[in-house]
């Protein structure tokens, strides 16, 4: 193995001198290796990179991701990664999006599709928004039945058993064409 391998988590720079670049997260005190690779540092923009042979899907700040909902929490929801500015990615890296400013009794549900936008990566953990209008469920089922749902205002209704069920809809919900198929 080459001198500049590294493994995810190992330091690679100190946050005074350098900034996480891709493949790498700012852990508060050092800039430290997200996936196996070749450590680069660029000394003329600051950042420490790190260069995977297997080019591994992390989103960036300002991505817009869709993905499958895993875990509902109180104040928030965790979301496995499927597809990044509409390509579709194998990573599965999972992002975090706060729900406690939203006033709506459920935001997303388990298995709901998803539209959310990174915000930032802070201690290892990719945190992302959905608060714009765009952005929120793109796809669901009914909570008790399973069956087929259409918007109404801000809820969904089953067109099987009427069951009524908050979710903050994105614009683009039951639109089929919310990513693009691999060209």
């Amino acid at each position: 193995m080459s001198e500049n391998a590294t493994f995810p988590g190992e330091k690679i720079a100190s946050i005074e001198e350098y900034e996480a670049g891709y493949n790498a997260f700012d852990d508060g005190d050092m800039v430290r290796a997200a996936t196996i690779g070749e450590k680069d540092i660029d000394k003329t923009t600051r950042t420490a990179n790190i260069k995977h042979p297997k080019d591994l899907s992390i989103p960036k700040v300002g991505d817009v991701v869709i993905g499958t909902v895993a875990a509902v929490m109180s104040s928030m929801i965790a979301v496995s990664i499927d597809y990044i500015n509409g390509n579709p990615t194998t990573s599965k890296v999972e992002c975090v999006c706060s729900t406690r400013n939203i006033r709506k009794r459920n935001i997303a549900l388990v298995n709901d599709i998803a539209k959310l936008k990174i915000l930032n990566h802070l201690n290892g953990t990719i945190h992302a928004t959905i608060d714009e209008p765009n952005l929120g469920v793109l796809f669901t089922k009914c909570r008790k039945c399973g069956g087929k749902v259409v918007p109404m205002r801000d809820a969904i209704k089953c067109t099987e058993c009427s069951w009524i069920d908050e979710r903050k809809l994105s614009t683009d919900f039951g639109k089929s064409d919310f990513v693009k198929l691999r060209e």
